[in-house]
């Protein structure tokens, strides 16, 4: 097991440089860079998507500049790479490359980056007067909040249901629990968390759960009880929202793995040996049929938090990492959005391989010694 771990680590270092590659070259010929950003803020072109990074410090540093170059001349036009310059003294983009970091060749660039990444060192953001690592921190309680709610959730209720459905195969039970999973699956958690913003947090009917905040504005002089019914309280409907599209996939994974063990031989041989029903299932059934739905907790943990969470932190205003990266991505915030790229893939690496090891925690007749990786 010892080597197999190993092979794993050790394979991970050329996948997370393959991936950070890959995005870093993307990120070199998407238009609208950190340079265009400010040309577009000081010439007047900006658009209010974009004019969020005016609040940040890169931005004001951007308008002094401007203010400087505009005084020192350079009202011809001038040929340059970036759209909307012309007219603006070559010195003042040269100064914004600089300020970016973008005077340096592209390779040059992607060295240093990844050599600062390996010691978690993932600079200062463009827009924002933070280190990358500082907004990562704050705003990484949001999404774990959401993420390991929503996943306990989903598998609290989806697999005692599985089990259920997978006992009662075929009967009235079965039937109707799968139309009203089919039903919860094929409404977005969006459009399911504005349906009960409407209904329980003070729309046209109920105001009982609170709209906006990961807690209360008086949550530091509150009780630890209090805190902990607070915190509750306010992220009951953000996690009902993501949880209800994710009841189908595992119930009927779980309900499918059962059936699959039930319809073994061994099971007929203790049923034979005259095991109670309760005992054949979860003496014999359970540890087999859970195998791959515990195992990949992990996974589906991080697969929540990475991609489930955005549309629900602006509708309930939640300010977490799914918010944070797209501001990131629209600003074109590199810093930002490598750095968050290089932490999750790093995650869900790990993640992966936490996934893999359980399957030996829970079944240790599972060798993965003699597998190839």
């Amino acid at each position: 097991m010892l080597a197999y771990v190993i092979r794993r680590l050790l394979l991970m270092i050329p996948t997370l440089f393959g991936i950070m590659l890959v995005n870093f070259l993307v990120l070199q010929f998407v238009p609208g860079g950190p340079v265009e950003q400010i040309i577009a803020q000081l010439t007047g072109t900006a658009v209010d998507a974009t004019a969020r990074v005016s609040g940040g410090s890169g931005g004001d540093v951007g308008t002094g500049q401007v203010q400087g170059g505009e005084a020192g001349g350079g009202s011809a036009a001038i040929t340059s790479k970036y759209r909307g310059a012309q007219g603006l003294d070559p010195e003042l983009i040269a100064d914004l490359e600089r300020q970016f970091g973008l005077d340096k060749p592209a390779w040059e660039r992607f060295t240093q980056m990844m050599g600062n990444y390996l010691r978690f060192d993932f600079g200062e953001s463009f827009f924002r007067d933070q280190d990358v690592v500082d907004l990562v921190i704050d705003k990484l309680p949001v999404s774990v909040s959401l993420g390991l709610w929503t996943t306990l959730l989903t598998y609290l209720i989806s697999i005692p249901l599985g089990i259920a459905k997978a006992v009662r195969d075929g009967t009235r039970f079965d039937v109707w629990t799968s139309t009203v999973i089919i039903v919860g699956y094929a409404i977005p958690s969006f459009l399911f968390a504005v349906l009960l913003i409407v209904l329980f947090a003070g729309g046209s009917f109920w105001d009982v759960f609170p709209l906006r905040g990961l807690t209360s504005e008086n949550w530091e002089d509150l009780s630890w009880p209090a805190r902990i019914a607070d915190y509750f309280w306010h992220i009951t409907l953000p996690i009902i929202s993501m949880a209800i599209g994710g009841f189908a996939t595992l119930t009927m994974l779980t309900k499918n793995s059962f059936l699959d063990e039930i319809n073994k031989q061994y099971v007929v041989t203790a049923r034979a040996k005259g095991l109670a029903e309760r005992q054949v299932l979860y003496g014999h059934v359970f540890r087999n049929a859970m195998l791959i739905v515990i195992a990949g907790f992990p996974g589906a943990f991080i697969s929540i938090l990475f991609t489930g969470s955005l549309l629900i932190e602006v509708i309930f205003s939640l300010d977490g990492l799914g918010l944070l990266g797209f501001e990131a991505a629209l600003n074109r915030d590199y810093p930002v959005v490598l750095g968050t790229l290089y932490v999750f893939t790093l995650l869900g690496l790990i993640m992966n391989l936490i996934g893999d090891l359980m399957y030996v925690v829970i079944d240790p007749r599972i060798d993965f010694e003699s597998r190839e990786v």
